[in-house]
């Protein structure tokens, strides 16, 4: 049934406290602040934490394969060509690719620190996007000999190193010698500086040519694995499985989702508590607006037994209400949607406003692993939770308007 002109008007009018229903008008006030806050609050945090799933996700997934195959038996596998070529005629490869890992520590101008040193080689390197977007000094096009490496910008920061400087790499493997086992050792040319945003990969990660690797490493023609691409991350545990079909039990597999799952299922279960934690808001601000409109019954006592006797139905008195206590939900709902998504639109350039203003770093790098704050808006997240601020703002007007509808005049107007 549709709303008549008079209900809105007196539901409007009841918005507008007279100087002794004062109280009632701040008690609507606060609760349409609730729920803008609530659902701003909600909106922008749940935009902040998909925002660093997928940041996290993407530069996880940029400089790490989809798939990773492996000897079953040993530590390096010698076929790793006839691996690549099998692996590259399968549905939604787009590159498979030998590789090379292992531990070492960097030296350099006096100071040291751990790094992982990767073995690929130039072509391979080039496709790894992160990497080539994210390169600040030198070009790919000189990674190639023995005696070249790519390094982070925080570590060249940290050890104090330039383009064109070398660097030390000390591998726990030792050397035997005539007086005895001896780490080995030797010097590098820099010449590539990256930076992608992560800070575990800008200040722990050295790319070396895959040829050069296996001269470090002692590996002969060998690999420890072969990397895997795929067009679509989420297929990786299903094309796996036709990898280890199509192989054979002597390789077996792990997949991005197995690396990373412990991770993933942390930020999970953070994004579903935090969740329930800021909706917590929108419920105690829809308790206000059942307060509210509990003291505004009461309070219009006498004009509802007026109006009972004059002719409106109890209907009529319930929708006035309703219209009274949802406007509250429906404008609050309205103004924290619009203030939520201005805010994760521009999370970042205000952060940085916040950080002159206070003089402090607030999303330091080495603590929270991306450069910058990310922020990703989901449009059926936003959707479902503007949904649930009118929904529960609806819901909280359902109780006080069957309480004002329920009122009977002869006793409203009795002890008046």
């Amino acid at each position: 049934m549709p709303f008549a002109a008079f209900e809105w008007m007196l539901a409007l009018r009841y918005l507008r406290a007279r100087r002794q229903e004062g109280f009632i008008s701040v008690i609507a006030v606060f609760s349409l602040l609730g729920i803008m806050l609530g659902v701003a609050t909600l909106i922008i945090v749940m935009s902040v934490m998909n925002g660093f799933r997928a940041e996290l996700l993407g530069r996880i997934l940029g400089l790490n394969g989809h798939i990773m195959i492996q000897s079953e038996r040993y530590a390096t596998m010698n076929d790793y060509d006839r691996v690549v070529s099998i692996v590259a005629g399968l549905p939604h490869v787009k590159q498979a690719n030998p590789m090379i890992e292992g531990q070492v520590m960097v030296t350099a101008n006096g100071g040291a620190t751990g790094a992982m040193v990767r073995g690929l080689r130039q072509a391979d390197l080039a496709r790894e996007t992160s990497i080539a977007k994210g390169m600040r000094e030198g070009s790919l096009q000189d990674f190639e000999g023995d005696d070249a490496v790519v390094i982070g910008h925080r570590m060249a920061r940290k050890l104090g190193l330039n383009l064109g400087d070398k660097v030390t790499l000390i591998s726990p493997q030792s050397t035997a010698t005539p007086f005895g086992s001896v780490p080995r050792s030797r010097a590098y040319t820099i010449v590539g500086i990256f930076d992608v945003g992560m800070f575990e990969y800008d200040s722990g990660f050295v790319f070396m040519p895959f040829e050069a690797a296996q001269i470090y490493f002692r590996l002969g023609d060998q690999a420890h694995a072969v990397e895997v691409r795929l067009d679509n991350p989420d297929v990786a545990r299903r094309v796996g499985t036709e990898l280890i079909q199509k192989l054979g039990r002597d390789y077996r597999f792990y997949d991005w989702q197995q690396a990373n799952q412990h991770f993933f299922n942390a930020l999970q279960v953070e994004r579903n508590v935090m969740f329930l934690i800021l909706t917590l808001i929108i419920i105690v601000a829809a308790f206000n607006i059942i307060s509210s409109m509990i003291m505004l019954v009461k309070d219009k006592g006498r004009d509802i037994a007026i109006l009972r006797t004059m002719g409106a139905s109890r209907g009529a008195i319930m929708r006035v209400f309703v219209l009274a206590g949802a406007s509250v939900g429906v404008i609050g709902t309205a103004l924290g949607f619009a203030l939520g998504l201005a805010f994760s639109l521009n999370i970042e350039g205000i952060r940085q406003v916040i950080q002159k203003l206070i003089g402090t770093d607030l999303f330091a790098a080495e603590i929270y692993f991306l450069s910058r704050l990310p922020a990703k808006v989901e449009s059926a997240e936003v959707v479902a939770v503007v949904i649930m601020g009118l929904l529960l703002s609806f819901l909280a007007t359902l109780y006080p308007s069957w309480r004002a509808a329920r009122l009977d005049p002869v006793e409203a107007l009795r002890y008046e």
